[in-house]
């Protein structure tokens, strides 16, 4: 006999008891970093994939993409006093624990974003409790961010650090700026390491009914030349935008938000 009452581990392959089973070969092997120990597959999560649609309209997704093992994206969507709030943030791959980074951000700064905190205030909080991640400067989780705020008369407030994007739909017009130098490095981040970063904000009225449209690089990388979605839901046309990054390579994470602007968006 392998277990023994009282045993905390398998004597035939010293897997501790009650481990996870592996979604591929069946092995209750899994690690707790979400490894199969026995086959190496990485498991499925949440994170995934995941899409979110508010009664409105507005649509979010994210997708691990075709290349990396983990999401390190997170989104948030919610309505709060007819307001549509978003906050997106992408974990800095050479930071540890990104994808904590960007997770806590995005819980932090919505819902401050909800409580009608100003902006800054907002990323500030977000800056704070992504820093506590850190054990020294050397262990720091790390992401980009950006936030938006749909207000009910069509009114955007915009926030963002790195080079996490949002565009007006249907011209596909930027209308934010990227933190990176020449290299294409970013200069901007929230984390321990990242002194005292401050947002750039933006509060804008579109002239007529759009959408707006908020994503990481895991979609704009794939944007020159691409012409958007012209009809469609919001998740229709969030998921059109998504086929398009991964039929292009899907090289990272990639998450997606559509917010219509002004009257609903058919």
């Amino acid at each position: 006999m392998s277990v023994m009452p009282g045993d905390s581990y398998c004597e035939a392959c010293g897997h501790p008891l009650g481990s996870p089973t592996c979604a591929s070969c069946g092995a209750a092997a899994v690690d707790a970093d979400g490894y199969c120990e026995r086959c190496g597959l990485r498991q499925p999560t949440g994170r995934d994939h995941a899409e979110l649609v508010l009664p409105g309209g507005a649509a979010a997704l994210t997708d691990k993409g075709l290349r990396r093992a983990r999401n390190e994206d997170a989104v948030t969507l919610l309505e709060a006093g007819g307001s549509v709030v978003t906050v997106v943030c992408d974990g800095v791959g050479s930071s540890p624990r990104a994808d904590e980074a960007s997770a806590v951000a995005v819980e932090t700064a919505a819902a401050a974003l909800a409580r009608g905190l100003p902006e800054e205030e907002a990323f500030a909080l977000a800056g704070r409790a992504v820093a506590k991640l850190a054990t020294s400067l050397d262990d720091a989780p790390a992401c980009t961010y950006v936030s938006a705020v749909a207000e009910p008369g069509g009114r955007v407030r915009l926030a963002w650090a790195g080079d996490t994007r949002a565009y007006l739909l249907p011209g596909g017009e930027l209308l934010t700026e990227d933190d990176v130098v020449a290299t294409g490095e970013i200069t901007a981040w929230l984390g321990a390491d990242a002194d005292g970063a401050a947002p750039h904000v933006r509060t804008l009225t579109p002239p007529r009914p759009g959408l707006l449209l908020v994503c990481s690089d895991g979609l704009w990388r794939y944007l020159e030349g691409y012409a958007f979605p012209a009809s469609g839901t919001p998740v229709e046309m969030a998921r059109e935008m998504l086929r398009h990054a991964l039929d292009s390579g899907g090289q990272d994470n990639v998450t997606i938000v559509v917010i219509p602007l002004g009257e609903a968006h058919e």
